[in-house]
């Protein structure tokens, strides 16, 4: 993934000379004159990754007890379900930088503090990430490389999708320790267990 414009603008007045000297051996390096074209399907492995977030993260809201939805570790912090509309939120907004309508309910400050309900919640992640996936899909292997000068000189579609399914990732990890925390195990590491332990009481086959 291409580094972003202000960012590396940031580092390089840090670093000064340095930094500068390093920027002009990179551009000179054999990585950056490669112009073969990529193996890797980004399209099709972001729609399986975002399909296995999306399934993960529903198994484990459901999984998480209506009560423990208002825990947070420290005043401050989000809570349980605040993260869960946090992340459905971020499903709306972040495919906005590449031109996907922009939802304004879901771009208010206040979002995810505005429903407490679990079985809503629930309704809303879903309703994300289908949104999410429905955008990726319609996206050619083409528009992975269409630019989008707002997030830098080098930065395109294929950047957005990155920054999607990484966000996403993200506030899997956090959710899991927080269900941890309140006792909950991952209903996928559950299931996990219970097959490894069936698989231990099961006589060896003649």
């Amino acid at each position: 993934m291409k580094k972003f414009a202000l960012p590396a603008l940031a580092l390089a007045l840090l670093l000064g000379p340095a930094a500068a000297r390093a920027g002009t051996q990179a551009a000179q390096s054999p990585q950056s004159t490669d112009k073969t074209a990529p193996s890797y399907d980004m399209r099709g492995q972001s729609l399986v990754d975002l399909d296995d977030l999306h399934k993960k993260f529903v198994s484990l809201a459901n999984a998480v007890p209506p009560d423990k939805y208002t825990w947070r570790p420290a005043e401050g912090v989000r809570s349980i379900g605040e993260v869960f509309l946090h992340i459905t939120a971020a499903n709306y907004n972040i495919p906005a930088l590449m031109g996907a309508p922009k939802m304004p309910e879901y771009m208010a400050k206040d979002f995810d503090k505005s429903i407490t309900d679990k079985a809503k919640i629930i309704e809303e992640l879903n309703k994300s990430f289908d949104y999410v996936h429905a955008a990726i899909e319609k996206m050619t292997n083409a528009d992975f490389a269409k630019p989008e000068k707002s997030l830098g000189a080098d930065a395109n579609d294929g950047d957005v999708v990155y920054i999607i399914v990484t966000h996403a990732h993200e506030h899997l990890g956090q959710s899991i320790a927080y269900a941890r925390i309140n006792g909950v195990v991952p209903p996928w590491t559950a299931e996990a267990a219970a097959k490894a332990a069936a698989a231990k009481k099961s006589p060896p086959q003649e």
